[in-house]
């Protein structure tokens, strides 16, 4: 028997994936993004190693690669989105709440939070490395479009926010950078502030959703 292409594509994707230290890097990458010194730091692994791993796996459509918004010097690798959709994570762990972080506190981490207030029993909150005066607007009407809560609280530094236990979620490449807590997650998440249109949100919206609606059967409430 032939066979057809998705026999050849699923069959590269298992070889594209055996290997240790590819699977982690996909496990790694299904809860957030990460730069390749960080992957190395992770796996423990050298830098021209860890390169041809994720050489292989760009080379499948597993991942890909985007520049930071704040050091552009830096890539951030983030699994392509489908890439692997009949491929579920086993693992399941379980956090006293979540804090999603960014440097404003004035939109993507009050979005975050408002999705994962519907999709998680988890409790969530935001904050910011430098917050603003005020959530922005179109960020909340962007909420009231989608029908998502979001309440009009001011935004808060992430000094006064953090807990033991908190799962922190970088949404914002700046943030992520600068934050000397450490940091659970990382989302590579495009500010969209900078552009101030409402499709720039509903984009970074897409994006949230999406990565909320991946991480959120994993994690489970403290008891």
């Amino acid at each position: 028997m032939n066979a057809d292409w998705s026999d050849v594509g699923r069959a590269r994707l298992h070889a594209a994936l055996a290997d240790p230290a590819r699977l982690r890097i996909v496990d790694v990458l299904s809860l957030g993004d990460a730069s390749p010194s960080e992957l190395a730091e992770i796996l423990t692994a050298p830098s021209n190693l860890v390169a041809h791993h994720l050489g292989v796996l760009e080379r499948e459509g597993i991942v890909s690669r985007k520049k930071s918004e704040a050091d552009r010097r830096r890539n951030y690798v983030q699994l392509v989105p489908g890439a692997l959709d009949h491929i579920t994570p086993r693992d399941q762990r379980a956090v006293a709440r979540v804090v999603f972080v960014c440097t404003r506190n004035s939109a993507r981490s009050h979005l975050a939070a408002a999705l994962w207030r519907r999709a998680s029993a988890v409790p969530v909150t935001s904050a910011g490395t430098h917050p603003a005066e005020a959530i922005h607007p179109v960020a909340l009407e962007v909420a009231r479009r989608h029908r998502l809560d979001l309440p009009r609280v001011a935004p808060q530094h992430v000094d006064g926010v953090l807990s033991l236990g908190d799962l922190v979620i970088s949404v914002c490449d700046r943030a992520h950078e600068e934050l000397t807590t450490p940091i659970d997650i990382h989302w590579s998440v495009p500010d969209p502030v900078a552009a101030g249109d409402a499709e720039a949100f509903d984009e970074a919206l897409a994006d949230l959703t999406r990565r909320v609606t991946t991480l959120a059967p994993r994690l489970t409430p403290t008891h």
